[in-house]
């Protein structure tokens, strides 16, 4: 009977060390994701900066006068919204989060 006892009771601090270092690796690699995604977005979000202004110069430079008059200051915000969560996605997909 003691014999079973102290099987179980082993078992239970085994169990419970696991469970310690279960918890620990998973806040280490989610530590380290977050790491390499703030690094990600740091390199990518220039390039979709540096996309979104050359796109808003070309649909400028492309417009005619009456239209630049008509569209006014906020005309085109939805067809840039698009674009630069367009920009965003395409860019996010290009570098997959490496979690090794």
């Amino acid at each position: 009977i003691q014999t079973d006892q102290l099987q179980d009771s082993l078992q239970r601090e085994n169990d419970e060390f696991l469970r310690n270092i279960d918890e620990n690796m998973k806040t280490v690699l989610k530590g380290l994701v977050k790491t390499q995604v703030k690094e990600q977005v740091s390199r990518i979000l220039p390039r979709v900066e540096e996309s979104v202004k050359a796109t808003l110069e070309a649909e400028a430079s492309a417009s005619t006068p009456s239209e630049k008059a008509t569209k006014g200051a906020g005309g085109s915000t939805k067809r840039t919204q698009s674009r630069q969560q367009s920009a965003s996605e395409s860019a996010h997909a290009e570098e997959p989060v490496q979690t090794t």
